[in-house]
């Protein structure tokens, strides 16, 4: 199977959707906030674990092509307050 047949085709500039999740809420929304320097997005409450150990915050915007949605990753799966990104 050919590297392109396994990689789903994204057209650019599309709206994208992280799924941040860490232990402190607003630690989570300083971390975003950090990253992303005032462009344009919103973050939304998604879910707590029952114990409300993590929690987990859509972060959604519209990226322009796939170097700038890679960096975004990156960079929030990087920052101490972040444990994953989806």
């Amino acid at each position: 199977m050919k590297e392109n047949e396994c990689k789903p085709r994204i057209d650019y500039p599309c709206l994208w959707i992280y799924k941040v999740i860490g232990r402190d809420p607003e630690g989570l929304r300083c971390a975003i906030a950090e990253v992303m320097k005032g462009s344009g997005h919103t973050v939304t409450p998604s879910r707590s674990s029952t114990a409300g150990s993590y929690h987990c915050l859509n972060v959604e915007l519209t990226v322009e092509s796939e170097p700038v949605r890679v960096g975004i990753y990156e960079r929030l799966r990087r920052h101490p307050a972040v444990i994953m990104v989806m």
